[in-house]
């Protein structure tokens, strides 16, 4: 609002999901419930967007004191101390071992370095030590990208004079994926495990880097906006590889549960910062070509509705 959006409509909408009695979240009691624990979000820009989320809510109890960040500020740590309790967002977007080379609007001078068979560090480190966690992962996975297996190069994802086999995204995400999942299937884990699916855009007319915008200002009806074939792919991808762990981590007593907040997301086009992720865009010329944001979503706003049913998950363990 304070970029120039002019309204506010978006701020007000709830989410009611049929035949369900859900609770609204209730913040206190959260804290309560997580009293010495330590909850992390592990994953991409999405990742950091829900930790703002439940920040926010968990703010209206006791305002939490940030006790660390790594040098580019990526990943942060939150603690509330009257609980004990911490949050942290631990900043994996591709949860391998991942060189990347771009600017925080996504502008990249190179390919994405991916070792399919490494995982990052960042959050396997801090897994033992975490008895809450959301992992997730997606849009990255479309940037073009140098595979690596075994410490050798074995193919890419759109890299045109390279000499490589072009394997496409869908290799790489399924072997992570697999990679990931089997780590957590396997690790003993005593806490609570959540995997979110990645989430749906609404980009028209392009996309991020090429004039996409999300002009709508209400909610979709129910089937009136369809999955984007990429959405649709990777969450495929990520359903796929959840049932295959979901019964391996059953019989290893580590409890791993699904989010998939896809149905909630696609009805919400209004939900975006569109092109005030900037401040006043348009305060010198009303017709300025401005980036769009249609992939993160504005607080309060329809990510608040994620806590609502991660709370009351935690609730029945």
């Amino acid at each position: 609002m304070r970029n120039g959006r002019p309204d506010s409509g978006y701020l007000h909408w709830k989410w009611k999901p049929r035949d369900c009695q859900l609770p609204r979240f209730n913040a206190e009691r959260f804290l309560e419930l997580t009293r010495n624990k330590a909850w992390a979000l592990i994953g991409d820009s999405i990742s950091r967007n829900h930790v703002q989320s439940l920040l926010c809510m968990l703010a209206t109890v006791e305002r939490p004191v940030e006790v660390y960040h790594d040098e580019q500020y990526k990943s942060k740590r939150w603690h509330f101390a009257s609980y004990n309790f911490t949050v942290s967002n631990i900043w994996s977007p591709f949860l391998v071992k991942a060189a990347v080379f771009e600017d925080n609007d996504g502008v990249s001078t190179a390919e994405v370095q991916l070792h399919l068979d490494k995982l990052d560090k960042t959050w396997t480190d801090l897994y033992p030590s975490l008895d809450y966690m959301i992992i997730s992962t997606g849009k990255w996975f479309l940037k073009a990208a140098i595979y690596h297996e075994n410490d050798t190069e074995v193919g890419c994802h759109i890299c045109p004079g390279k000499n490589l086999t072009e394997l496409g995204f869908v290799y790489a995400y399924n072997k992570t994926l697999h990679y990931v999942m089997d780590f957590i299937a396997n690790s003993k884990h005593k806490g609570l495990i959540f995997f979110r699916t990645s989430t749906p855009d609404h980009f028209e007319n392009g996309e991020w880097h090429n004039g996409g915008s999300c002009p709508k200002t209400t909610p979709a009806k129910e089937g009136e906006v369809e999955i984007k074939d990429l959405s649709r792919i990777l969450r495929n991808v990520e359903l796929e590889e959840f049932e295959k762990a979901a019964a391996k981590a059953a019989d290893n007593g580590v409890n791993l549960k699904l989010l998939d907040f896809t149905n909630l997301l696609l009805m919400r086009p209004d939900g975006h910062p569109g092109p005030y992720r900037q401040f006043q865009p348009f305060a010198e010329n009303q017709t300025a070509v401005v980036q769009n944001d249609c992939l993160h979503w504005c607080l309060p706003g329809p990510m608040d509705f994620w806590n609502d049913v991660i709370m009351e998950m935690v609730v029945r363990g």
